[in-house]
């Protein structure tokens, strides 16, 4: 992680990493002005702190309440040596909880993280450089050593050049990488999550079998988005890209709607229309880019090559972004290598959704196959000596595709994960659904998925699936648990050299009667492929293009950002056409008008129904002001502080529209309870005196906005890239 320090008055210093800033000062005996906590003070809490999160993580996936257990530490000087202390920490645990419970709990303080990191000995590299800004050396912990050259199948170069060479593409681009984490829970499964250490929001996690490979599988992923926009996916590119010479790629192609808003000619094919057309709902203005929000431009389309007869079909941006997500990128050494990462992971995603919706029973990998990879078979031990039953399936449907899956039972919780991989090669199907299984969790992650279900509605529904693309939390069937398959095992083998899978892959997809699309970008100097088939590998439903599109933050965008200098008129416009909108009163307004807000400020927790409460606090509508704030408190999830206001807010409103009370009567005590600043903003709040409580001023330029503005930057270094290489 990536702090950066500013020196402020005296002996203050303010400390900037992610969305926090932390302040230090010194005490008045040392010449300080006793402001804040010293670093080191922050030093010694941090163990305290990581020690009880521990604790309540343990105590949470136990529903063993935490109100009576109490935590404390101390830390004893040597006289001789004041840097050699003991920290000792003691937990005072209620006579309720067991014995067994009691040693979890003291095993649960000792994999504190703070503590292991000062027990191995962190190192301290000191040196200068030129500008921090633009020192863009990435922070990567794993090192090629020597000259070794490790191969693994599926990759045309091996691992250590892999890893030198996507380091240096980032580093041209300016952006400092660095890893937030590595995770390593049973033997030959690895991984970690790497993040722009300027902009966290653009992150990957990598899976593998060892620390290189994870560290491969990571940044090919941070290349491959970065290539295809996928960190960018949805977000408000600001005002001076909206207006350059393009927004995506130099080689994009704008498309001004036809009469009566009708699709205009020459973007997709008939073969595409025909699938996201169907009923000639879809119009024009649902295909306006969402990053630009550029109206007065046209649609923004990209170039796609259809593979059964090199032909170049545009499709909007918009369509891509509110459809495929993720699915169907990859970056590689070569061209052929990302091609079969890419199409391995449509097929997975595709045969997965197929098993899940038809509720399919699949055959077991038999034992004696298994057993011709150990490495796979010592990590699945390894699991299920810490009390998880394993499934090892085999998800070819009859050997028609590269599919595999590894099923993880939790008898803790009762909940299962079917993580699936997919490779031409079965070992590293195989390998790969085991590395998915445990990618950035914890054990105590485990404890997270949900029940099978009987109920085929609830497995059948899209949003299902799109929760299982996610993150893999949707539900599965018990059918797919039965012992009577629905297929025989096939030991498949769709393996060759990256060209010939390649072909093979395609040619499956051509066999089944799929047009596939594709586009290619090397201009960050890595092979990088996006693959659409279109009917097929979409993760959103089609009707979402219409019904649910993500260019209706251009509904809203601007007015919300400039709403403290909206009139009563313009914020009365605004409040009908969100009503009109019908959508989810408990969406945020980071996903309704895509602007990455501070997730620590009152934006950051802002939803379409607290902004319509605000908005009729603002024109005086205190009945439908008190309507909304019941309904706000019944299902709050914000900040304590913000609830507490709200409740304020409540009583306020109550008293106002009751004729036989008066509200002098009752402001001493309401000061009392919720304090004299908090009232004076609610009091300001329900006569108009103020508005938009807690929401800072901001504007289309996103003044202000620190965290969307870093998203900003991390895109303009992209942006220039792709011009240069024009």
């Amino acid at each position: 992680m990536e702090i950066k320090v500013n020196f402020l008055d005296n002996l203050r210093l303010e400390a900037k990493f992610d969305d926090f800033t932390v302040i230090t000062d010194q005490p008045i005996r040392y010449k300080g002005d006793g402001s804040a906590p010293s670093p080191f003070d922050y030093f010694l809490a941090s163990s305290a702190l990581c020690a009880a999160y521990f604790v309540r993580v343990y105590c949470l996936a136990r529903n063993i309440p935490t109100e009576n257990i109490r935590l404390s530490q101390n830390n004893i000087v040597d006289p001789e040596n004041r840097y050699n202390q003991i920290f000792k920490i003691q937990v005072e645990l209620p006579e309720s909880i067991s014995d067994k419970d009691r040693e979890g709990i003291l095993r649960s303080i000792d994999r504190c993280t703070v503590k292991k990191v000062v027990q191995t000995g962190p190192v301290f590299e000191i040196d200068t450089v030129e500008n921090l800004d633009e020192d863009a050396q990435a922070l990567l912990m794993v090192k090629p050593e020597g000259e070794s050259s490790t191969f693994i199948p599926g990759k045309d170069l091996p691992l250590e050049q892999t890893i030198a060479n996507m380091t240096a593409i980032l580093a041209d681009l300016g952006m400092k990488i660095e890893i937030a984490s590595w995770r390593n829970l049973v033997p030959h499964v690895w991984s970690l999550h790497i993040r722009d250490a300027a902009s966290p929001m653009c992150f990957t996690n990598g899976k593998g079998s060892t620390k290189e490979s994870a560290l491969c599988s990571a940044l090919g992923e941070f290349i491959e988005r970065l290539s295809c926009n996928f960190f960018y996916n949805d977000q408000f590119f600001g005002e001076e890209i909206a207006n350059s010479d393009f927004v995506h790629y130099p080689n994009e192609k704008w498309f001004k709607p036809g009469v009566d808003d009708a699709l205009p000619e020459g973007l997709l094919d008939e073969h595409c229309l025909a699938i996201y057309n169907p009923d000639d709902e879809l119009r024009a203005s649902n295909l306006i880019d969402t990053n630009s929000g550029n109206v007065a431009r046209g649609i923004c389309a990209l170039p796609f090559v259809r593979q059964s007869d090199e032909a170049v079909v545009y499709f909007p941006s918009n369509l891509i972004e509110n459809l495929y997500l993720s699915n169907g990128m990859s970056a590689g050494n070569t061209l052929y290598e990302a091609q079969v990462q890419c199409l391995s992971e449509i097929f997975e995603r595709a045969v997965k959704r197929q098993i899940i919706e038809e509720e399919l029973a699949l055959p077991d990998v038999p034992p004696s196959v298994l057993a011709k990879y150990p490495a796979i078979v010592e990590g699945i031990q390894a699991l299920e000596a810490q009390g998880f039953p394993v499934l090892v399936k085999d998800a070819s449907l009859g050997g028609q595709f590269p599919v595999a899956c590894v099923t993880l039972m939790n008898p803790r919780t009762g909940g299962v994960f079917a993580s699936f991989g997919a490779h031409p090669t079965l070992e590293v199907a195989l390998e790969r659904s085991l590395t998915e299984l445990l990618q950035g969790r914890s054990l105590e992650g485990l404890n997270d998925f949900q029940p099978p279900t009987f109920n085929s509605l609830a497995v059948t529904e899209p949003n299902n699936f799109v929760e299982h693309f996610i993150d893999s939390s949707g539900v599965i069937s018990w059918r797919f648990f039965s012992d009577k398959a629905d297929f025989e095992f096939c030991e498949w083998d769709f393996s060759g050299s990256n060209q010939q899978e390649s072909e093979t892959l395609f040619g499956i997809l051509e066999a089944m009667g799929h047009e596939v699309y594709m586009a290619v970008h090397q201009d960050l100097g890595a092979p990088v492929c996006r693959i659409l088939v279109p009917g097929y590998s979409e993760v959103y439903p089609v009707d979402d293009l219409v019904w649910d599109n993500t260019n209706k933050a251009l509904l809203f965008r601007e007015d919300i950002l400039n709403l403290h200098r909206l009139t009563d008129t313009q914020l009365a416009d605004l409040l009908e056409r969100l009503e009109e909108s019908q959508q989810d009163e408990y969406m945020d307004i980071i996903t309704l008008i895509g602007i990455e807000f501070d997730e620590n400020t009152p934006w950051g927790q802002l939803t379409i129904l607290e902004l319509k409460l605000l908005i009729h606090l603002a024109l005086g509508q205190h009945e439908e002001a008190l309507e909304r704030v019941e309904h706000f408190l019944q299902y709050n999830t914000n900040t304590v502080e913000r609830g507490l206001f709200y409740r304020a807010v409540n009583a306020v409103l109550e008293i106002e529209l009751d004729d036989s009370l008066s509200l002098d009567d009752f402001l001493p005590n309401l000061q009392r309870m919720f304090g004299e600043q908090t009232m004076q903003a609610v009091v300001g709040s329900v006569n108009g005196d103020v508005r938009f409580y807690g929401l800072t001023p901001t504007n289309m330029q996103l003044e202000g906005l620190d965290k969307h503005l870093r998203l900003i930057e991390s895109y303009k270094k992209l942006h220039a890239a792709r011009a240069a290489a024009g």
